[in-house]
Order: C-alpha cells, then structure tokens, then sequence
C-alpha cells in the first residue's frame, strides 16, 4: 500500500527573500568588519543562497563578500550508496580560505552528514579561522545524528524522519517556495 503524501508550503518566495535579508543583517551584526568574511555554499541549493545571501549583505553594507561554491560529493560518508555513477559537480572556490571566517551555506540542516562533509572538504582547501553555518530551513535536533547547529537559520521546522523537505529555487526554473510532504499511513 502507497502511503499518502500531504505537501504543505512552509516558506514562499516572500518568506524566502524576507529570511535571506535578515540573515545578511545578523551577519552585518556580528561581523562588522567583513574583511575577513567570505560565502560558500554546497552545492546545488546552497550555492544559491550564497550568492543571493551576497547581494542583500552588498545592499546593507556596500562590500560584495567573495562567494564560493562547494561540491562534497566525494566526501560524503554514504558516496558508495548513491549509485554506480555519482554526478560529481566542480567546486569554484577562486580565493583563499587561510585565516577567513567562512559562512557556510546549505538550504536544509537535517542529520548533520552534509555539513560534516563540507568542512571536511573545506580542510582540504585551507585553514580557515572560523566556520559558521547558514541554512534556510533547519528540520530540528530531534533529526540530527552528528552535534551540529546552525548559527544562522530562515526557518526551523519539526519533522519525522519520514517527511521530506523540498527547497524549489528560480535558479533551478522553479518558484521560489519551500515544500515538506509528510507521509502518512502505512509504509508497507
């Protein structure tokens, strides 16, 4: 038997702009010297949002922070799982890491795997002074398999290990919204 699926929007293109603009005020805030500061976003939601994360902190503050992207494929712990053919993505990351605080950008926090992937992919490119995380939506501690939590987040949202959350950008030809379709009835 199929399970059925119920999709509720939890943040639309509105909520999504709206959250982008203060989590670049926060961190204007807590870094009032961005000389040191720079984005990375995993790719593929991630690099979006930094680059967009970007462009509102260029609006507050005037300084347009380098902007990376990150591709962890190759690092991640269940790689042999994914298929015989993993699609590996390039990382453009054109400026060094040694000594920045780097805001890491990922759409949804859920278990914790993504982001330890991608701080060990940032080691192998330097010794940054300091990783901070940005995500548009967190699913929640209850969720989480390794101790880490996001500095920044747009949105936190209790799900079951079972729900999924699906982040829709227009830089993929979608609507901006952000969808979780929670499974109902038997999974049998």
């Amino acid at each position: 038997m199929n399970p059925k699926k119920r999709k509720r929007v939890i943040l639309n293109q509105k909520d999504i702009e709206q959250a982008l603009k203060r989590i670049a005020q926060q961190i204007v805030s807590k870094h009032k010297l961005l000389e040191n500061v720079v984005l990375v976003g995993i790719r593929t939601g991630g690099a979006f949002l930094a680059f967009r994360l970007r462009d509102e902190i260029s609006e507050k503050d005037g300084e347009k922070l380098p902007t990376g992207v990150l591709d962890i494929n190759l690092y991640r712990d269940d790689w042999t799982r994914i298929g015989p053919n993993p699609k590996l993505g390039s990382t453009e990351i054109p400026f060094s890491i040694d000594d920045k605080i780097i805001i890491l950008v990922d759409d949804v926090l859920f278990t914790g795997r993504t982001v330890r992937a991608a701080m060990d992919a940032l080691i192998d490119f330097g010794r940054p002074k300091k990783i901070e995380l940005a995500v548009l939506v967190d699913r929640g501690e209850e969720q989480r398999e390794l101790p880490i939590k996001a500095n920044y987040v747009a949105k936190e949202w209790q799900t079951s290990g079972r729900d999924t959350v699906n982040v829709y950008l227009k830089e993929r030809g979608f609507r901006d919204r952000v969808v979780v379709e929670e499974r109902k009835g038997n999974l049998s």
